[in-house]
């Protein structure tokens, strides 16, 4: 077989040589000229065969192919060696030898397997925690590594070794299910460079901070084990020869190589290697994509499919929780709603002279939209709402809204707001009225509504607030100009010494980062954003009291055990601004907030909570920790106004 530069050469040599026979004999021109015809065809055709894009298509074989066989090796690992362990083995060291190795089989699957079976991959490597469906009143019980993680450390015992065995054996029937579903699995070469994306993404926000690995602390070698395979996916899409291809496959091995070299789980440099590898590699990755003509999916994501990185300024799409495509923002929408918010009229309920509160009295724009109390009065002034007001910055960026969670849209938020007697006690119906009869706000609602039929209705009200709410994505701190790259104009550094520290204590040992997903910082789970997630912690009435706060959270909505005390993780970000803290506002401090983590929650208090989802083991935080815990907390605060609306935010 001729290589193309082979083919290339002759080529030339024969159209230089033809040069003369075109002069002296002009009957054999049309015979020649078909000849090179024939040739520059051939050419062409071979360098189409040998393009990246025309590679790409058996490399899609070759990724089929990879997964299986590193499916069909954990199959063996389980059975040939762990699980005869579980079965008679009393030496702890050779179980847990047997169970990390089983861990790094799995993260050679977690790239497809996370991306395509995210239901089954729950159940080979989730939370060691009962799933919670609430609207269906189900409860499921956990399983995979992680549950057999808490048989095997911190140290096995022999009275569990049929739960053990147990548990092994359904990993076994997941995996089978790995098997069946994989071949009936039709790739494309998009789908295979978004999965390694998303598991980069997923190595910053998941991996990296233990979320998987909360006793064995092997996050940092296993990450270096998910890059090694990124990089085996990537082979099959190029070579040396491939431009670009060379300096990615570089990056990778360095970035693994750095890895490989960081063996304290506490002490390593999270922010330097989100920094130095994992955000370049992100972004290379998706510029190597493109070069070889492989496109990112154009379709409305929360994180969206062409962000470079995962702190990109406009790596977010609050569209992405809309209803509907209808109830899209758009410019003329999000001014109306910043007017509407501010109003009265949304709480003058029968009053024809305008009501008493906005939402602009509780969400104050100059306290990060909260209002600096506890909780605030009830409309009537005579007692307190029920819960401390939450920040509206980046609201829009979660699947779910309140405390507990009880609203799908931001939409149905402002109905309940505004309907409920302690906090509005307006009527969306009733301001439609009014508003109609005022000439700005119904020319502004014909702008902003393309399909506006000359009548206000409820759901133009509230979708004009949810416009301006989603509008409000604050994502500009310190800590995201560090993430960017993006240097100070008075030449210092962007963080301190002290708050790097304090976010790889965030990310670390101090387990925040398990809970207030990166970069975020709530409760919406990376790398995908789709659901919003609430946690038992064990809130007491007050700082230091072994007496829980009585609020029943989620519990109030559905009777479910596991629910009771649950409420949503919120975000960290502009934390400095949004003081007092948690769901009733008992802290005053971010120094009380910590301390509270530190004992391990309210069960580490005293109280008595079987279902807390919060570890109530000590966090062991030095005075020196705790300070640069709180530096780097205050640095998530933002330094300019939220990221105006525009077409490269929809």
């Amino acid at each position: 077989m001729f290589t193309i530069q082979q083919l290339e050469t002759w080529a030339k040599a024969v159209r230089l040589s033809l040069c003369v026979v075109f002069r002296n004999n002009l009957k054999s021109r049309n015979v020649l000229l078909l000849f090179l015809g024939a040739t520059a065809f051939f050419v062409v055709v071979l360098r189409q065969w040998h393009s990246p894009s025309s590679n790409a298509k058996t490399a899609v074989q070759r990724v089929k192919r990879q997964f299986s066989n590193d499916l069909a090796a954990f199959n063996s690992l389980i059975r040939e060696r762990f699980l005869p362990f579980a079965e008679k083995s009393n030496s702890p060291d050779s179980l847990k030898t047997a169970f990390l190795a089983c861990r790094q089989a799995y993260k050679k699957l977690e790239p497809f397997a996370a991306y395509y079976f995210p239901a089954t991959t729950r159940l080979v490597n989730g939370p060691a925690l009962p799933e919670v469906e609430a609207e269906d009143g189900a409860v499921f019980e956990p399983g995979g590594l992680q549950v057999i993680e808490e048989l095997v450390y911190p140290a096995f015992d022999p009275a569990r070794r049929s739960d053990l065995v147990r548990e092994i054996k359904k990993l076994q029937r997941e995996l089978l299910r790995y098997t069946d579903f994989w071949q009936d699995t039709e790739l494309t070469n998009a789908h295979v460079f978004d999965a390694l994306r998303l598991q980069i993404f997923r190595i910053i926000t998941l991996g990296i901070s233990g979320f998987d690995t909360p006793n064995c602390q092997t996050a940092i070698p296993e990450a270096a084990v998910s890059l090694s395979t990124l990089r085996t996916y990537l082979s099959f899409y190029g070579s040396s020869k491939t431009e670009g291809f060379a300096a990615l496959d570089r990056l990778f091995q360095q970035s693994e190589n750095y890895l490989t070299t960081q063996s304290d789980f506490n002490a390593f440099d999270r922010a330097y290697f989100i920094s130095a590898f994992a955000n370049p590699l992100s972004s290379q990755l998706l510029a190597y994509q493109q070069q070889i003509r492989i496109q990112p999916f154009n379709e409305v994501r929360a994180l969206r499919t062409d962000a470079k990185t995962l702190f990109d300024r406009n790596a977010f799409n609050p569209d992405f929780y809309t209803p509907n495509t209808s109830l899209r923002s758009n410019p003329i929408k999000v001014l109306l709603g910043k007017k509407l918010f501010s109003d009265p009229i949304l709480s003058a309920g029968d009053n024809p002279a305008g009501g008493k509160r906005s939402c602009a009295s509780c969400h104050q724009p100059d306290r990060a939209f909260t209002d600096g109390l506890s909780k605030n009065a009830t409309l009537n002034g005579r007692n307190f709402i029920r819960r401390n007001t939450p920040t509206l910055l980046n609201v829009s960026l979660q699947s779910a809204q309140f405390y507990d969670l009880r609203s799908e849209t931001l939409e149905n938020q402002s109905s309940d707001v505004i309907h409920n007697k302690d906090e509005m006690h307006g009527s969306l119906e009733r301001a439609a009225l009014l508003l109609q009869k005022n000439k700005r706000y119904l020319e502004a609602f014909k702008k902003a509504f393309p399909n506006f039929s000359n009548r206000i209705e409820p759901i133009h009200i509230q979708n004009a607030l949810a416009a301006y709410e989603r509008s409000l994505i604050s994502l500009n701190s310190r800590f995201d100009r560090f993430m960017r790259n993006e240097g100070d104009s008075t030449g210092k550094p962007v963080l301190t010494t002290e708050e790097i520290a304090g976010f790889n204590l965030f990310m670390g040992k101090a387990k925040c980062g398990t809970c207030h997903f990166l970069p975020l910082f709530n409760g919406t789970v990376p790398p995908v954003f789709t659901q919003t997630e609430s946690e038992v912690i064990g809130v007491p009435i007050k700082p230091n009291r072994k007496q829980i706060d009585p609020d029943l959270g989620r519990y109030s909505l559905f009777a479910l055990a596991q629910l009771k005390y649950a409420f949503k993780t919120p975000t960290v970000r502009n934390i400095a601004k949004t003081a007092p803290y948690m769901h009733n506002g008992a802290f005053q401090t971010l120094e009380e907030v910590i301390d509270f983590y530190n004992e391990g929650g309210g069960k580490g208090l005293g109280i008595q909570l079987d279902q807390q989802t919060l570890p109530a083991e000590k966090l062991n935080l030095s005075p020196r920790e705790k300070t640069a815990l709180i530096a780097f907390m205050k640095a998530l605060s933002d330094s300019d106004s939220p990221v105006p609306f525009s077409s490269a935010n929809r």
